[in-house]
């Protein structure tokens, strides 16, 4: 590990002249590249030079209780020394963790992908609540939501909306989200006060570039049609909405909440290539015994993932047996404190498969 983190500080050393160099600067493409890079392994540069620091306290520690201290200088710095000692088994945990391989796709802005399941109008009440939810735990993040499509209901919610999620760290934060979320609460409607059961699923999928994933253009057919629903003057006025089938997959992407056919058209074009790219990953991951095993994995869209209980205000991750009684909290955004429990036994998970 150490001969690897001694490189690492080497590569950054030298991408520091390098994001100096006049020359390389006016590369920009180049520039950005390696500015990257950089940013990339600046953390682990320095908890490497912090447990560099805490090893040369140790030795100098060592080589002073060797001397004949008094009494008050010696318990000085024994326990300055096993202070250190406790910073050395923290660094080395931290870096063991930082070294654990990437998700390429950590870094990526995200397609989420709502629908209601069982429950009828109260799924799709509750995948607005879930909307809602996610869109608020951006706005503390400081990402931008953008809605590409969405079918409302006339009493509220959507029985599916799909929207992207641009910020630093998206798909890192909210890749454990898809799965099938339950929610066991008293419909406004339900009269005899019974609690009903209802589910929705959700998709986190990584935005992907047109390079990444090549689309056929024989291979589409793309039809056009009168937007429905809710929508104002225009939009139900003319033929806007646009639905985008790739025949060798079967899958289907229908936008239309645009006025413009060609925004729809892009909006329909970025969904499909995260959906394919998906698809890929999905194979990849099956061929992978390891990632079957997992307990927290990117999240089969048929798996039970987390409970919503609104009699006993809590919220319960299954996969993890983690429960948080602040229901209210975590619908108004407030998803750190889930989210870092899943980050955390998957690296441990990650840890473990090392040993």
């Amino acid at each position: 590990m150490f001969d690897k983190l001694s490189f690492i500080e080497s590569r950054y050393e030298e991408l520091s002249k390098k994001v100096s160099d006049p020359d390389v600067i006016a590369d920009q493409e180049t520039w950005r590249k390696l500015c990257k890079e950089q940013s990339d392994i600046t953390p682990i540069v320095e908890k490497y030079r912090e447990y560099k620091s805490l090893k040369e306290k140790i030795e100098e520690a060592k080589e002073l209780l060797s001397d004949n201290l008094d009494k008050d200088f010696k318990e000085l710095v024994e326990e300055e020394l096993a202070e250190s000692k406790k910073g050395i088994a923290d660094a080395e945990n931290a870096l063991k963790i930082l070294l654990l391989p990437k998700d390429p796709n950590d870094d990526k802005n995200i397609i989420v992908e709502i629908r209601g399941g069982a429950g009828g109008d109260e799924a799709a009440l509750f995948a607005g609540d879930l909307f809602r939810m996610y869109s608020m735990y951006a706005e503390t993040k400081r990402w931008k939501v953008d809605i590409l499509n969405s079918n409302p209901t006339d009493i509220g919610g959507f029985k599916e909306i799909s929207f992207s999620i641009e910020g630093q760290g998206a798909y890192s934060c909210l890749k454990f989200e898809s799965g099938v979320h339950r929610v066991q609460r008293i419909p406004t409607t339900e009269s005899g006060g019974r609690i009903h059961t209802s589910t929705v699923t959700v998709a986190v999928l990584p935005e992907v570039e047109e390079v990444e994933v090549e689309i056929n253009a024989n291979d589409l057919r793309i039809d056009v049609f009168r937007a429905g629903g809710p929508g104002g003057q225009c939009v139900n006025t003319t033929d806007s909405a646009v639905r985008v089938t790739h025949l060798p997959t079967g899958l289907v992407v229908s936008c239309q909440d645009e006025k413009s056919q060609h925004k729809n058209k892009d909006k329909a074009m970025k969904i499909l290539r995260s959906r394919l790219y998906d698809l890929m990953q999905e194979q990849q991951h099956e061929e992978i015994a390891q990632e079957r095993k997992s307990q927290v994995g990117t999240g089969d869209r048929s798996e039970r993932i987390r409970t919503y209980n609104f009699p006993q205000g809590r919220v319960t991750d299954h996969r993890i047996g983690f429960t948080l009684h602040r229901l209210e909290a975590v619908l108004n955004g407030d998803l750190t404190e889930l989210i870092d429990a899943l980050i955390t036994t998957r690296q441990s998970e990650l840890l473990k498969g090392q040993d």
